[in-house]
């Protein structure tokens, strides 16, 4: 079993699958003229300029579930790893797929937010349903979402609460299984309200735990503050070949830094639309550099951090691709959690294993409530009809196969959780990349109303792209019926 995930692994994640990813972004970033540079700015004001409604939830919300999606034990466990398999320059080639991605991320939550629908009363959509709508492919749909539920239900979870219960384990000494079954609980609890409860619960939690865990991570660098020139200067070295201590692994820093970049920030991998579908907006590009902030928040920052903490404290190991030490900092510890919580031991001891434990339980658990959401939105492309002992039966899976990975070997877990990741993403990238004009037709279309001082409201009417959904015209019309009672409103008060 243990051979046929690792060959499974091997295929989804070759050298091409890694090309694939960075020209990906590459292009996206040349063709919108670096949309992620240009408009940093008015990414952060987007995310509080709406609110939500009865179908749709508010971009803040979105950007929430999005964020709770990246934000997780990638980056904590991860980051550990990838230094541990790439050497400190995996860290950069995080930053690069990180920086081309967010243009990715661009790109997939705007298609998202052209092609949405409406289900049972809320707005949901993803790369499934502008697949078939843009692409008038509804067999490649169609098994976009068939894996996206198989690894949304079985294997994406399963790196999440594996390492909740190992890392409450050590810290706490609470056996796994316990832990295994209070995260079913409290799973249950949180996923059964749909996409806004979801909503609700991940834009308290996410800004919470992302900020508790960047001050401490900020405390240990200013700590350390003499040792950031030489730190960011191994880390540009190893990248490009040229710390001699690590130029053995030169190719393994591109591609764990680019592996476990995506597993962390998700861009490409087309999780994230399905949030950015069910968000309420007036343009679909506002969503789409809303996402595409994210995937900062998510490597530049908390990603960063983590790294730092490690590599200030040498609180890591670095091994070839033969299992022999390059560096051996740390004899006897596993690369994981570990090094980050050695690496925060160093300055506060007491409670080291305590803090990542909790920062971990808060990173994977949010992780964990996105996927159910990305396993439900695709449901519901699915299923035409509103099927509760389907839905009931699909939750259940996910809720014992969560209980499962619990007390399971970390190593089969993250294994399981790759092929996952990777076959989610060969699929969107291939699609994004055919179908990203009517993407870059409506960024034309908002920078046009921007110049123009509007507020941009997307007009099907306004742009040549086909098969728009049918909720941006009921959308024109309210935004015309608003336009209207402001002037009613305004000729009442001069009389």
């Amino acid at each position: 079993m243990e051979h046929a995930i690792q060959v499974a692994n091997d295929i989804i994640w070759s050298d091409v699958f890694i090309a694939l990813c960075l020209c990906a972004g590459l292009f996206f970033s040349i063709r919108t003229k670096f949309v992620q540079v240009r408009f940093f700015r008015h990414m952060i004001k987007l995310l509080f300029t709406e609110g939500s409604s009865e179908k749709g939830i508010s971009p803040f919300q979105a950007f929430s579930i999005a964020i709770a999606g990246r934000v997780g034990v990638g980056n904590i466990v991860g980051v550990a790893t990838a230094i541990a398999a790439g050497g400190p320059g995996a860290i950069f080639w995080m930053w690069m797929i990180a920086f081309l991605g967010s243009a990715s991320a661009f790109v997939e939550s705007t298609l998202a937010q052209i092609y949405k629908v409406e289900k049972n009363g809320q707005y949901c959509g993803g790369p499934a349903f502008y697949i078939q709508s843009g692409m008038n492919n509804k067999t490649f749909a169609l098994v976009f979402s068939i894996i996206t539920i198989i690894s949304c239900s079985l294997f994406l979870p399963s790196i999440q609460s594996n390492s909740i219960s190992i890392s409450i384990n050590s810290a706490f000494g609470v056996p796994q299984w316990i832990t295994g079954l209070l995260i079913c609980l409290f799973l249950g609890l949180a996923v059964f309200g749909g996409a806004k409860n979801i909503g609700r619960i991940s834009q308290v939690v996410v800004p919470f735990m992302a900020a508790a865990y960047i001050i401490m991570a900020l405390i240990i660098i200013a700590l350390n503050y003499q040792e950031i020139p030489s730190v960011f200067g191994l880390i540009f070295r190893s990248a490009f070949n040229m710390e001699a201590a690590f130029s053995g692994i030169f190719g393994a820093a591109i591609a764990w830094g680019v592996k476990r970049g995506i597993y962390s920030n998700e861009a490409g991998q087309g999780t994230a639309p399905h949030a950015a579908a069910a968000s309420e907006t007036s343009h679909p590009v506002k969503q789409g550099l809303v996402q595409a902030f994210s995937v900062y928040i998510d490597t530049l920052f908390v990603c960063t951090a983590t790294a730092l903490m490690i590599l200030f404290t040498n609180q890591y190991n670095v091994v070839d691709g033969v299992g022999n030490y390059i560096v051996e900092n740390i004899p006897g510890i596993e690369p994981g959690a570990a090094y980050t919580v050695k690496a925060v031991a160093t300055q506060f001891p007491v409670f080291a294993s305590q803090f990542i434990a909790i920062a971990l339980t808060f990173f994977a658990f949010t992780t964990t409530m996105s996927y159910l959401f990305i396993a439900e939105s695709n449901f519901e492309y699915l299923s035409k009809k509103r099927n509760i002992i389907l839905r009931w039966i699909m939750r259940t899976i996910i809720l014992a196969s969560v209980f499962f990975a619990s007390i399971n070997e970390p190593s089969t877990a993250w294994a399981i959780g790759d092929i996952g990741v990777g076959a989610m993403a060969w699929i969107n990238i291939i699609a994004i990349l055919l179908l990203y004009k009517p993407a870059m037709v409506a960024l034309d279309d908002y920078i046009k109303q921007r110049k123009a001082g509007k507020d941009p409201v997307f007009n099907p009417a306004n742009v040549n792209i086909k098969n728009v959904s049918e909720i941006w015209y009921r959308v024109v019309k309210e935004k015309e019926r608003e336009e209207k009672d402001k002037d009613r409103l305004a000729s009442e008060k001069t009389l």
